[in-house]
């Protein structure tokens, strides 16, 4: 005991980046996927709660492929956009955020949630995790 309280107070830095490290992966376990969900579970949403897909991805990449009857907003102008969803906010669909990998669409999510969007998930590793699912994709023109 006598040794590990030597090196704490000689290596201060190490242990206050343990401590930081150890906390960052317990809030990561217990709170980090909340407000997220795999393909699967989106599936399960559209069909049983009637989700609503918003792309977020550029128009060039939603025109070679998107998730069937996604909307797409693109991100770089997706805060001033938020109005076109509130339709589906006040019938109480819940909305999945989808982009390429993930990274976007959180962003994204947050910021609906933000706006008062209560049920709103981000698509954990984008259209390319929908892919890797074996999930369908199209190149049509949605609503």
């Amino acid at each position: 005991m006598q040794q590990i309280l030597e090196f704490a107070g000689n290596h201060w830095e190490l242990v206050l980046a343990l401590v930081v490290v150890l906390g960052l992966l317990i809030h990561n376990l217990t709170l980090g996927d909340k407000g997220s969900v795999d393909p699967v579970g989106a599936v399960d949403l559209v069909n049983r709660k009637d989700a609503v897909i918003v792309d977020v991805r550029p128009a060039a990449d939603y025109a070679k492929g998107h998730i069937i009857h996604a909307i797409n907003i693109p991100a770089n102008g997706f805060a001033n956009q938020i109005d076109t969803l509130k339709k589906y906010k006040d019938k109480g669909r819940p909305i999945i955020v989808a982009c390429r990998s993930g990274a976007q669409s959180a962003h994204a999510a947050k910021t609906l949630r933000k706006a008062g969007f209560e049920e709103v998930y981000n698509l954990r590793g984008g259209i390319l995790a929908w892919q890797s699912a074996n999930l369908p994709v199209t190149r049509k023109a949605s609503r």
